[in-house]
């Protein structure tokens, strides 16, 4: 864009959607950048080579050249784009008026049809065009639509040089380390538990790294402690990860596949450890017969302890993305609300006659003293501590969403 002379508006932006829909990408995200003449003290948001790249706060005209812009974007679609791959389903957008928040809203939270999309689209003159089965067009609108009313955060990615591609990256994680620790404006940086640096991705894509963080000023300073291989370039992008844009307040009974919620219940059931060393428990309403069953998976590591401490009569609020069959929210993070009282027989009750004590009538009979005949339904007990409390509790680093929002954004 820059070749035409248009400036970049704003940081581009790197928006998450629905990270539920099942045939949603690896991090189901899309890209979206504003073009014009820009005007006011502009910001420096990336490097290209030796090239350096700025934005500007505001625009002075929305006369732009659409069909130089087209252009410009399927020769970089047809350039990049790895369309062989069958999951690889690209689509862009070019509209001089953003669509409703509700749309953004929508296409993070529920399952967003491309025929509503495509709709929207024509309705408002939209110039677009999808690849294969043009799924991308619905992420593309997402992406533009959005406005960070309530919440944002930035992301600085750096970016591979061609030749490594697909190799194994050399990112030192001691640096990561040090980084984390000096910038607390970062976050999801390293699991010091899991040894785990969340920096890096997984897959051969052409991304070295990525430091998230509340201020974009931060980022270029933070991204300088870490030691890598060499960075071809690098970008800032303003974004709505950690934000927990997806979660929506759902009653038990409101619950639906592939949402991702926030829901309060009662435990029915203590914690179960299945079969791979995943953990369910079960809530439901004091009022109603509803009830779902909440999962913390083997990934989210040493977050199975603290479910494993529940138990039946707690109070707690779950937060995470529901799995369609069977029915299960799957927790991204936990608030404890209520704990009951836990207690454990000591011993048989004593006859207050004899002072002996009672022998059992059987399994919930009660006892009863065998010389005199006197009856006492409960046993002797203690109360045991519990070993939680009533806060707020998170899978680590190495298992969190992008979208989620962690503990240290929310104090």
């Amino acid at each position: 864009m820059t070749e035409e002379n248009y400036d970049i508006i704003g940081y581009p932006r790197l928006v998450r959607l629905n990270p539920n829909v099942p045939w949603k990408t690896r991090g189901n995200g899309a890209l979206s950048i504003q073009v014009g003449n820009g005007m006011g003290k502009k910001t420096k948001m990336g490097e290209i080579g030796n090239k350096e790249l700025f934005c500007y706060p505001k625009k002075s005209s929305d006369k732009c050249n659409d069909n130089k812009i087209k252009k410009i974007v399927e020769l970089v679609l047809d350039k990049h784009a790895k369309l062989e791959d069958e999951n690889t389903n690209p689509g862009f957008v070019i509209l001089h008026k953003r669509p409703s928040l509700e749309t953004y809203e929508k296409t993070v939270r529920e399952i967003v049809s491309l025929k509503e999309v495509e709709q929207l689209l024509k309705s408002i003159g939209a110039d677009y065009r999808g690849y294969k089965n043009c799924r991308g067009l619905i992420g593309a609108t997402a992406s533009i639509a959005w406005y960070p009313t309530y919440d944002k955060t930035y992301e600085l990615i750096t970016y591979r040089q061609r030749k490594r591609w697909g190799t194994e990256r050399v990112v030192d994680d001691s640096s990561v380390r040090k980084m984390d620790k000096t910038f607390s404006s970062t976050f999801d940086n390293y699991d010091y538990k899991n040894k785990h640096n969340r920096l890096v991705p997984n897959s051969p894509c052409p991304i070295l790294y990525g430091i998230r963080g509340e201020y974009s000023e931060d980022l270029i300073m933070a991204s300088s402690l870490v030691k890598s291989e060499t960075v071809d370039s690098w970008m800032i992008f303003e974004t709505n990860q950690g934000t927990d844009d997806h979660l929506q307040k759902k009653s038990i009974n409101k619950i639906k596949p592939y949402q991702s919620v926030i829901v309060e219940g009662t435990l029915l059931q203590s914690p179960l450890t299945i079969k791979g060393g995943h953990v369910i428990f079960t809530i439901g309403n004091s009022i109603t017969t509803d009830k779902v069953d909440c999962a913390a998976y083997e990934p989210t590591k040493e977050f199975r302890r603290i479910v494993r401490e529940l138990c039946i009569g707690d109070v707690v609020e779950v937060y995470g993305g529901v799995r369609e069959k069977p029915l299960t929210v799957n927790i991204e993070k936990i608030n404890v609300k209520y704990l009951t009282k836990k207690f454990e027989k000591v011993e048989n009750p004593v006859c207050p006659s004899c002072g002996k004590h009672m022998k059992s009538k059987g399994t919930n009979q009660g006892y009863k003293c065998k010389i005199c005949g006197i009856a006492n339904s409960r046993p002797i007990v203690k109360e045991n501590k519990r070993t939680i409390h009533t806060e707020f509790y998170e899978v680590p680093v190495c298992a969190r969403r992008h979208l989620s929002k962690p503990m240290k954004r929310m104090q």
